[in-house]
């Protein structure tokens, strides 16, 4: 199936790309197209692999025993609102 580029810039950038690295148009696009979905692909799995990881720390910190039965803002500050 062709591809078909109605879109100067495209087009330019497309020429540009072949003439800097010798290849045809088609195989600097190919390649260009390649390397965007690899970089695509790292992206997505590395933050399905962060959304997991912070999953577990928060499995991990919601079965830590509460040490402190102090909010946070009566950690933070005394009666007058000041930090202590």
């Amino acid at each position: 199936m062709a591809l078909n580029i109605r879109n100067s810039e495209t087009e330019r950038l497309a020429n540009e790309l072949a003439r800097m690295t010798g290849e045809s148009k088609t195989e600097a696009v190919k390649k260009a197209l390649a390397a965007r979905l690899e970089s695509l692909r790292k992206r997505e799995k590395s933050a399905y692999n962060l959304a997991g990881e912070l999953d577990e720390i928060a499995r991990h910190c919601a079965g830590l025993p509460v040490l402190d039965a102090r909010n946070a803002e009566e950690m933070l500050y005394d009666e007058r609102g000041l930090p202590l």
